[in-house]
């Protein structure tokens, strides 16, 4: 096990432990990125959102967080709507203190409606505070926009 997250993780069974829930273990966090990238994949958006504790709130870059169970479930119906091929690879899972870095990359072609046609492919990752529970308290979502910005208009593999 890679020494820096062997020692974060530590740290997350830790504070898990203090709360009165089970440790959490390298294998459980690893695990816990596996289900929420099916859960994606699966098209699920209901699914997603059941990872996160009911008061959980999901803010992609500086966006307004999306607070609660329907929230996030619509942020996630959004991206699974704009992007019906969607395809979600779990890049790495990641411990940096007290919070969980899923990192990630998301492909799929814009093609729901309204969409351009156009095929995407960047990557990001989430950073996830972990309750007693095991459910996500807290999730601040990352990538580079301009970028997507720039894949919606023409496409991964056209520069202009």
């Amino acid at each position: 096990m890679d020494r820096l997250l062997a020692g974060a993780v530590c740290c997350v069974a830790l504070i898990g432990c203090a709360q009165g829930s089970r440790e959490m273990d390298e294998a459980d966090i690893q695990d816990l990125g596996e289900r929420y990238t099916a859960a994606w994949n699966a098209m699920d958006p209901d699914a997603v959102a059941a990872f996160h504790a009911g008061s959980s709130f999901l803010r992609v870059n500086d966006g307004d967080p999306a607070r609660g169970l329907e929230a996030i479930a619509d942020v996630a119906r959004g991206f699974m709507t704009a992007f019906p091929d969607l395809l979600l690879e779990m890049d790495s899972m990641r411990v940096e203190g007290e919070a969980v870095e899923y990192h990630w990359t998301f492909s799929g072609t814009n093609s729901g409606p309204g969409g351009t046609g156009n095929r995407v492919r960047f990557s990001g990752y989430e950073v996830w505070t972990i309750g007693p529970d095991g459910l996500i308290t807290s999730s601040l979502g990352h990538f580079d926009q301009a970028e997507y910005d720039r894949q919606l208009e023409v496409g991964v593999d056209r520069r202009e």
